[in-house]
């Protein structure tokens, strides 16, 4: 069967029945090369089982139609590893649906790079739980852009750790709301560092609270343009 599988054309791939599909082996499934998996509808993906899921290789994973991503049921998003998610193209990352993305555990987002998340739209991005952010690495929120920040909501903000802000470059800095500045807790805001502080707007520092203002170091304060400190007042 092996041998037929891997002998089929494109053609003949796409051609088979679901019922085909579904009762493919894991042999035959690791047989299939890339051109023939990208044949593959989201109807025929859609049947396969989370045993011939669990043993796509990355290429084969490359090679999937962002389309059929986005048919995948929780359980069979959900027994896809951390290597095989990290594989997926940035184009790919579009047809992950919003369910999907809620469902990821964390072992499963330590897989996904930085260009990965940066390619996430910011209705994507609102997916993400709270646990699912606070398992961010730093270099995994290195990819994420500023429109992906400010879509975040407040109660999401909240589960970035001290070190992941910390990290933030100053242009990410810079995309976050006057709502989201006013709702970091005073622990958060002590991470912020005064080189990232320098980069707010006025508007920006308009949204920090009085308890905010009141908790800001003297090394924080230093980064701020005279400008900027008359906003404070």
């Amino acid at each position: 069967m092996t041998s037929i599988i891997a002998s089929l054309t494109t053609t003949q791939i796409a051609g088979l029945s679901t019922t085909v599909i579904a009762g493919l082996n894991t042999t035959d499934i690791q047989a299939l090369s890339a051109a023939q998996v990208a044949v593959l509808s989201s109807t025929q993906v859609a049947v396969m089982t989370t045993t011939e899921l669990s043993v796509l290789n990355t290429t084969q994973m490359a090679a999937l139609r962002t389309s059929a991503i986005g048919v995948l049921t929780t359980t069979q998003f959900g027994v896809l590893t951390s290597t095989q998610l990290g594989a997926l193209t940035t184009t790919q990352m579009g047809g992950v649906t919003t369910t999907e993305i809620d469902a990821l555990t964390t072992t499963q987002l330590s897989g996904l790079k930085s260009t990965q998340l940066g390619a996430l739209t910011t209705t994507q991005v609102g997916a993400l739980t709270t646990t699912e952010i606070d398992a961010l690495s730093t270099t995994q929120l290195g990819g994420i852009k500023t429109t992906q920040l400010g879509a975040l909501t407040t109660t999401q903000l909240g589960a970035l750790t001290t070190t992941q802000l910390g990290a933030l470059t100053t242009t990410q800095i810079g995309g976050l709301t006057t709502t989201e500045i006013g709702a970091l807790t005073t622990t958060q805001l002590g991470a912020v560092t005064s080189t990232q502080l320098g980069v707010l707007t006025t508007t920006q520092l308009g949204g920090l609270t009085t308890t905010e203002v009141d908790a800001l170091t003297t090394t924080q304060l230093g980064g701020l343009t005279s400008t900027q400190l008359g906003r404070l007042t």
